[in-house]
């Protein structure tokens, strides 16, 4: 379907033929490629046919925006775009899209088509990151079989990978900020087109990105996220909470909810692998949010190299007020027209279930598509346990240039033969958007006593 390209050095192409080496760092001499060859984050500084060169990225916000929580005015929305795939000419591009793109083409001959714009490096990150992420490479390793780390705080912590499971760790502990709020919406869109929408309070303080901490200050926690239903009226006051850890092996995630029913708080060590989510209608699961999260420990992930890919990219149309959600929520698929989509250089990363260890989950295999440039996960393509191709998602992330950061403006979930799809991040139709901060809540704010506090109606 595609070729990859193997862009592993010498070094880490011998880390891989060696087990025991699969937790060895990265050397002084590899580690300095971050400050010439490559970009602080470890992808290719160079451009490639479609692809230009990285120069730093948008660093300050653009001229036009008011502050943080506003609508982003759009750095690129004079282009238009240089063509269109449809299930017509798909033939041309199959070799730069995933196994789940071209099937959406075939599910959706008539009306599914991907807009490819010019491609704009657009990502940067506060230079403290980029710092901690030279540091990382030289003292991050992998411990507990894979299902953990050390030595890496406030940055990517394995920018040259040299296992697939480094690379899973990467788009996990990726920078995002050091804490965001944001109210979105999320809805399951059925075959006929009708939704629900369920409105979602939502905070995340990614503990790991304090500037000025260490690693001895995080606990063997990464971030603590917390999530509350305001709508539709018979759900609200429901919440979760989640205390991400970093060896998850030592100590699994911690998570509980809170019922409105029962007026109570209990542990909920069920938020996780292949729980569906209550806001999905089935068609998301637990460890699929945020195109993947948790522990990697259920599968054995390979780093297959890297491929050029038409992926979501500088998605500001889909944060933007004067676009309405029935407008852009259509029957099957986003409406394509409010889809941007680039040419971008993808790590490919895949995960097969350890069924010989009596692993269990729905996805018996699912294939990664993580940015070079961010190391956030843009496309996965899910098997079921028959290894037919199942489910394919799509993440359309943009610049929060206010930051700088970049995170997903939508999230979308296909079921390829269900022929519905979960859409998750909505806030077109909200007061604002995410607002960011380098000031954060106590602790005892992410508490199961606090949750049931914030979670009554």
């Amino acid at each position: 379907m595609f070729k990859l390209k193997t862009l592993v050095t010498a070094g880490a192409a011998a880390v891989l033929l060696s087990s025991p080496a699969l937790y060895a760092k990265v050397s002084p001499a590899e580690a300095n490629k971050l400050k010439g060859e490559l970009t602080p984050f470890g992808a290719t500084k160079a451009g490639e046919g479609e692809i230009p060169a990285w120069d730093g990225g948008i660093k300050e916000p653009i001229a036009g925006y008011k502050g943080s929580g506003d609508f982003h005015p759009d750095p690129y929305a004079g282009e238009t775009a240089k063509f269109t795939i449809t299930s017509a000419n798909l033939g041309q591009y199959k070799d730069k899209l995933s196994p789940g793109q071209v099937k959406m083409f075939e599910t959706y001959p008539d009306t599914y088509k991907m807009n490819v714009y010019p491609t704009h490096r657009s990502f940067a990150a506060p230079q403290w990151v980029y710092d901690n992420t030279f540091k990382n490479a030289t003292d991050a390793e992998l411990i507990s079989d894979g299902n953990g780390l050390k030595g890496a705080y406030g940055g990517i912590p394995f920018p040259i990978p040299q296992s697939g499971v480094e690379a899973v760790w990467n788009h996990t502990m990726r920078w995002r900020a050091e804490f965001g709020q944001r109210e979105v919406s999320s809805v399951a869109v059925q075959r006929n087109g009708a939704y629900a929408l369920t409105t979602l309070d939502q905070s995340a303080d990614f503990i790991y990105y304090h500037q000025g901490g260490n690693e001895a200050d995080l606990d063997n926690k990464l971030f603590y996220f917390m999530s509350i239903t305001k709508a539709p009226a018979r759900l609200a006051g429901g919440a979760i909470l989640v205390h991400e850890t970093m060896d998850q092996l030592k100590e699994p995630r911690q998570a509980w909810a809170y019922s409105t029913g029962q007026r109570r708080v209990r542990r909920a060590p069920n938020i996780a692998y292949d729980t569906p989510t209550s806001d999905s209608d089935g068609l998301r699961t637990a460890d699929e949010t945020d195109m993947f999260n948790g522990s990697p420990d259920r599968y054995r992930w390979e780093l297959k190299g890297k491929k050029v890919m038409y992926v979501g990219a500088n998605n500001y149309k889909l944060d933007d007020s004067s676009v309405k959600y029935k407008d852009l929520l259509t029957s099957g698929h986003l409406n394509p027209e409010f889809v941007r989509y680039e040419a971008r250089r993808v790590w490919v990363v895949e995960g097969n279930l350890k069924t010989d260890e009596n692993k269990r989950h729905i996805y018996n295999k699912r294939v990664l598509f993580l940015d070079e440039d961010t190391w956030s996960v843009v496309v996965t393509d899910k098997y079921d346990n028959r290894g037919e191709l199942w489910r394919v998602a799509m993440s359309h992330p943009k610049n929060h240039y206010e930051v700088p950061t970049e995170i997903s403006a939508l999230d979308v979930y296909y079921d390829l033969k269900s022929k519905r799809y979960n859409a998750l991040g909505l806030d077109n139709e909200q007061s604002h958007l995410m607002k960011f901060s380098s000031e954060y809540p106590d602790k005892s704010h992410f508490t199961p006593g606090n949750l049931r506090r914030l979670g009554k109606r």
